[in-house]
């Protein structure tokens, strides 16, 4: 009597097919569709992981739903809410370079007096998280308009840039373009402007809009819609002169720009990614020594 042949992940079961990988018995349960016969679950399972993954133009891997735009229009809401809920977030944690606080919570500019009741709010009180906290907060209901304004109209332009930025970069990519161009856009307020409190996601916004820009010069599209996009970006950075920060919708511009032209002009072989952290690395860093410089000469090198 011939012995009874059993799957090999379901030894109760009796089977009499055989994987075409790896040639273990296997049953209905365990059979998966291959170009030749049946593969086991695991023969399937190391086949995808040797199949190389697809990658767009720019290095990034392909994904079809926008997670890191939903993630970060998601935060700017949340920040929001929180503003709604204590108004003293913005004061709090607002981009703000240099300023002083009082035992009252009242906020001085910098070259007022200071008596010794008077405390260093800002980057010059060592306050550096607002470098990226102020590119997540908006301007509160209570300045009018424009302060429900300003958070919507930066959600609708993430929304409709940052999905096809994320697209063409991949997630990794696309949230280290975002967190630079907001980084650039807060350093150029320092730089410029240190006693202004500043906030919003535009320079962020800003720096997508510069990659949209490279990216599709890079691929070849039709310039002459995308010069009209830009031509409204640029626009936009002259009207918000009289009405929110222009320095950090510079600072934002030029940050995405040189972020986004190593994603598109680093060499298509094993060094792309190499060299694309190494441009995103070096710009991060020349932006920390830019604000301790700045930091260092508001404070008298107490920094």
């Amino acid at each position: 009597m011939p012995a009874v042949t059993t799957c090999y992940r379901h030894p109760k079961v009796e089977s009499h097919v055989r994987c075409t990988r790896c040639d273990r018995y296997i049953c209905p349960g365990c059979m998966r569709e291959a170009a030749v016969g049946h593969q086991c679950v695991e023969c399937v399972k190391e086949g995808a992981r040797s199949i190389r993954q697809a990658r767009t133009a720019f290095g990034g891997r392909i994904t079809a739903v926008p997670l890191v735009t939903y993630v970060l229009i998601g935060l700017n809401v949340l920040a929001y809410l929180a503003e709604l809920v204590r108004p003293s977030v913005v004061g709090r944690f607002g981009m703000l370079g240099a300023g002083l606080r009082g035992p009252d919570g009242g906020h001085y500019l910098w070259q007022d007096p200071h008596p010794s009741v008077l405390h260093p709010e800002g980057l010059a009180g060592g306050e550096w998280y607002r470098l990226l906290t102020g590119a997540f907060l908006h301007s509160p209901p209570t300045e009018g308009t424009f302060g429900i304004l300003h958070i919507v109209m930066n959600m609708v332009s993430l929304w409709s840039i940052g999905r096809v930025v994320e697209a063409q970069l991949g997630r990794v990519r696309y949230l280290a373009l975002y967190l630079l161009s907001a980084f650039g856009g807060s350093v150029l307020v320092l730089l410029i402007a240190p006693e202004d409190l500043v906030v919003g996601a535009s320079g962020a916004i800003f720096g997508l809009g510069a990659a949209y820009w490279v990216m599709a010069r890079r691929l070849g599209a039709d310039m002459d819609t995308v010069n009209r996009f830009m031509g409204g970006l640029l626009l936009w950075l002259l009207i918000s002169a009289g009405l929110t920060s222009w320095q950090a919708h510079l600072g934002g511009l030029l940050a995405g720009g040189v972020v986004t032209l190593a994603y598109a002009y680093a060499p298509r072989d094993s060094r792309r990614a190499l060299v694309q952290a190494g441009v995103c690395a070096s710009l991060l860093v020349l932006l920390l020594v830019l604000t301790w410089a700045k930091v260092s000469a508001l404070t008298g090198g107490s920094a």
